[in-house]
Order: structure tokens, then sequence, then C-alpha cells
């Protein structure tokens, strides 16, 4: 039987859930809408580092990542910041999606599964 973990539950999704030895991230976005999608992408990645921790894993352990982008012209300046983030000798699979976010302000969204 698997053991299944939920961490900070709310009304439609888990934020992270533990399950087989794998963490599952909900889809992210930016607490601060204002911010440019350089910006948007450290906030989300800042999150991110933190749900994992609180999984007990770290981005070091990502096997995979989903990028949804509300215009593909800001793949370029969320790219840049990923880059900076993401350990470069443990790259994970990765789709970057051109999508409409449920809030219009949102430049970027991001959903990682790692490794525990």
């Amino acid at each position: 039987m698997t053991d299944i973990k939920r961490h900070e539950p709310k009304k439609i999704l888990a934020n992270a859930v533990e399950a087989g030895g794998l963490v599952f991230l909900a889809g992210q976005c930016a607490p601060d809408l204002s911010a440019d999608a350089a910006g948007q992408t450290r906030q989300i990645l800042d999150e991110i580092d933190r749900l994992l921790a609180l999984a007990g894993s770290d981005k070091s352990k990502a096997v995979s990542a989903t990028i949804w982008v509300s215009d593909i012209r800001y793949r370029d300046p969320m790219n840049e910041v990923w880059v900076e983030w993401i350990d470069s000798a443990n790259i994970p699979a990765r789709a970057c999606i051109e999508a409409k976010l449920a809030d219009p302000r949102a430049l970027v969204e991001i959903a990682v599964i790692a490794a525990k």
C-alpha cells in the first residue's frame, strides 16, 4: 500500500503531494502578479524550493517540470531565471507551453515533479 501525504490542502488542490517516492507540486504562480515575467519566475521558484523542502526534497531531485507562459515572448526572460536556479548537474525533463492562465496578470506558472 502506498502512503500518500498531502501538504497545504486547499478547497480544490494540495500544493504538494508525496506518493510512491515522488513529490508532485501543483502549478505555482507568483504571489505578486505586478512583477514582470522574470520577477514572477523568481517568486515561483522560491515557492517551489519551499514546497520541495516541506516534502523532504529539493531542486536537484526534480525529474520533470511543466511551465506555462501566457505569451511565448515571456519564454526568454523566464528561461534566464530558470537557468540561474536549476541544478545544472541534475536538469529535469521539461515542457514550456503558451497558455491562457487563470489570472490574466499571471505571466508564468510552473509545476514540478521530484524524487524524494
